[in-house]
């Protein structure tokens, strides 16, 4: 299955759009997984469902133009980092939202059952990814890939083009600088 995935993604970077109605199927449950290993983290009661993100990345996924797609791993490291950044985007919309964005004023009691909590940590994550971005660009797509992406080290190390063991050492190093980067900033 993982070559006629390929097979698909590169006829439909090619042009083939006829490709795109049989690739889909074929990658559905793995976008739903993915989604779902997104939603696990967010706090219960998300305003956004596994069906609506996976459809989110869906319709930017097939926005994507001028894509030479190398194999499902690029697909579904894409589809993992569009993901990350839609969660991340409305993250960022209902944090705003409670901060006043534009909104009538509500009591505090009110407000608390109103509004579902804000992945903070998600947010703090990705500010940290950008940290670890400007310092090691490689660690952070390593994070991105595996983390979010759900990417094994062979897959990332293909998606990367570099060694496992390369991706093994990163991912460890990166674990370590994130966590030590996330607990700093919630202690200020």
């Amino acid at each position: 299955m993982s070559d006629e995935i390929t097979h698909l993604l590169i006829e439909w970077g090619s042009g083939d759009v006829s490709s795109l109605d049989r690739l889909i199927p074929l990658v559905e449950s793995e976008l739903k997984r993915i989604a779902r290993r997104y939603m696990r983290r967010e706090a219960q009661g998300h305003t956004l469902q596994t069906t609506a993100l996976v459809n989110e990345a869906y319709i930017k996924l097939i926005d994507q133009r001028n894509v030479q797609w190398q194999n499902r791993s690029h697909f579904f490291a894409l589809a993992s980092s569009l993901m990350r950044r839609i969660l991340l985007d409305h993250a960022r919309t209902v944090s705003r939202d409670k901060r006043g964005g534009g909104l009538a004023r509500v009591e505090l009691e009110e407000a608390k059952h109103a509004l579902p909590e804000t992945s903070v940590d998600l947010i703090a994550l990705d500010e940290a990814l950008n940290r670890l971005t400007e310092m090691d660009a490689l660690k952070s797509k390593i994070v991105e890939l595996r983390f979010f992406g759900g990417l094994s080290v062979e897959e990332t190390a293909e998606v990367l083009k570099i060694a496992p063991v390369t991706v093994m050492k990163h991912w460890r190093l990166a674990k370590i600088w994130l966590q030590r980067e996330i607990r700093g900033t919630s202690e200020k």
